[in-house]
């Protein structure tokens, strides 16, 4: 039974997990379209030159994106495994990106000039930004909730899968027959050897 829960649960994690990796393609995706309308209008990647002030936004957003996807990657291995180190750094992580996303959405919310904090975007993708989502606040709130709300989820199935432990041989006295389950973990049995008896030689005297 406890196999059976484990296994749903774990298979729950994995389903879950996998929107935080569709989440960080998608994030990755965007970041290399910003790449190309950086190198059509300026000649050159993003990552050449010096000359100018450097696109962050663009940094930024590609960075999110593959930390999502190693964050997807290692929540899969500890979802598979449940080895309580990968749970607890996966956790660790998501808690961290929590947090993250916790500061900046305090920031926007309550200081009125927040956009002073981010420095001055040369490529004009963070206004483009901006710009949807004010435009499309609603949208773009439940978005957000819902990416919040996996994220906690993950945690929370994470935490089960620990509190279940990892797979073991023998789960409970009723799922196998008790007269099967050795005594001892390292039970040695006796060997026998299978031959024609040996006599022994008769004396002449």
């Amino acid at each position: 039974m406890v196999r059976l829960v484990r296994t749903c649960i774990q298979s729950i994690l994995k389903l879950v997990n996998s929107f935080v990796g569709m989440v960080g393609m998608a994030m990755i995706l965007y970041s290399i379209w910003l790449i190309r309308v950086w190198q059509r209008e300026m000649g050159e990647l993003p990552f050449e030159g010096f000359d100018y002030a450097a696109p962050w936004f663009i940094y930024t957003f590609l960075g999110l994106g593959v930390t999502l996807c190693v964050i997807t990657c290692s929540g899969h291995v500890a979802a598979e495994t449940a080895n309580g180190c990968c749970l607890y750094f996966y956790m660790a992580f998501i808690f961290l990106l929590l947090m993250l996303e916790a500061a900046v959405t305090t920031d926007v919310f309550l200081n009125r000039d927040w956009e002073e904090d981010f420095p001055a975007d040369p490529s004009g993708s963070f206004n483009k930004f901006k710009d949807f989502i004010r435009s499309n606040f609603e949208f773009c709130k439940w978005i957000g909730l819902s990416i919040v709300f996996v994220q906690g989820l993950c945690i929370l199935l994470a935490m089960l899968v620990k509190a279940l432990g990892p797979h073991q041989y023998y789960e409970s006295d009723d799922d196998i027959d008790p007269e099967r389950v050795p005594l001892l973990k390292n039970d040695v049995h006796p060997t026998y050897v299978v031959g024609s008896p040996i006599y022994g030689s008769k004396s002449n005297a």
